[in-house]
């Protein structure tokens, strides 16, 4: 039997917990279990692997994006650009690859830890249908490990960008100091706060919302509830919208992909 798991904390609910046990049920996959790991400090991560050897593959969410860096034993490109990783794949470990390896992970074990960031992919497998010659230029509310994939992709795709945030950090836009103009020059808004995550549906990204125009794309990392307060204002405004499931699906099959790519070719 293989074992999967997601790593976070609070874990109060898991859209991947679901996912996985119905997916596996779907398709009729009888070798698989997915579970649930709340996991408050990352440094209890090697202790988790030790008693859960048969553990493959593991997905990561908040807080540990960021943390689980210094654990793993090597890290692919993107998610080492944007400095975040949302998904773990666990192998066995030769001798030889653990004596060359030119990074490290956790000492003294048999295994291999490498990195990857799949929201990377389905951010930007979703997005790309809604872009237009016009979107070139974007707003992305927070800057968490959320928003540090997001502007992975609007690098990739060419899109400038300019972070906003409730606390000033280097270049980045204060709410506070947002106005319309902002929102005229940037044609895509990108919210990946958890503002308006059910159960507090009534909250929503504090920006000058009536200045959005039907040339507007306003994409919502949150996915629950279906249409949040954010993506409503949009909606009022002829703005097109967007939120997060997609995005999950999408990341969830990158994962798995990954985690049975190592299978097919040990």
């Amino acid at each position: 039997m293989k074992h999967y798991g997601l790593i976070g904390y609070p874990l109060t609910h898991s859209f991947s917990k679901k996912y996985f046990t119905e997916k596996f049920e779907r398709e009729h996959i009888t070798d698989a279990v997915y579970h649930t790991f709340p996991l408050e400090h990352i440094y209890d991560l090697p202790a988790l692997l030790a008693k859960n050897p048969e553990l493959c593959g593991l997905n990561v969410t908040i807080p540990h994006k960021l943390s689980i860096l210094k654990y793993l034993d090597w890290i692919e490109p993107d998610a080492k650009g944007a400095g975040a990783v949302n998904c773990i794949r666990i192998s066995a470990e030769s001798p030889v690859m653990a004596a060359f390896s030119g990074e490290v992970g956790i000492k003294g074990h048999d295994f291999r830890l490498e990195g990857f960031n799949t929201d990377i992919y389905g951010f930007e497998m979703s997005l790309m249908p809604l872009l237009r010659d016009y979107h070139d230029q974007a707003l992305v509310l927070g800057d968490g490990g959320a928003a540090k994939a997001v502007k992975c992709v609007l690098n990739n795709l060419g899109i400038g960008f300019k972070s906003v945030t409730r606390k000033p950090f280097g270049d980045n836009l204060l709410f506070k100091d947002l106005k319309p103009h902002h929102i005229t020059k940037h044609l895509i808004i990108i919210n990946t706060t958890p503002l308006g995550t059910s159960p507090n549906v009534d909250e929503c990204p504090d920006i000058p919302y009536q200045a959005l125009t039907e040339d507007h794309l306003l994409y919502d990392l949150v996915y629950n509830p279906e249409k949040t307060l954010f993506l409503q204002k949009g909606e009022e405004q002829g703005a097109t919208i967007k939120n997060g499931y997609e995005m999950l699906i999408l990341q969830a099959e990158k994962s798995w992909e990954i985690w049975t790519e190592a299978q097919k070719h040990p």
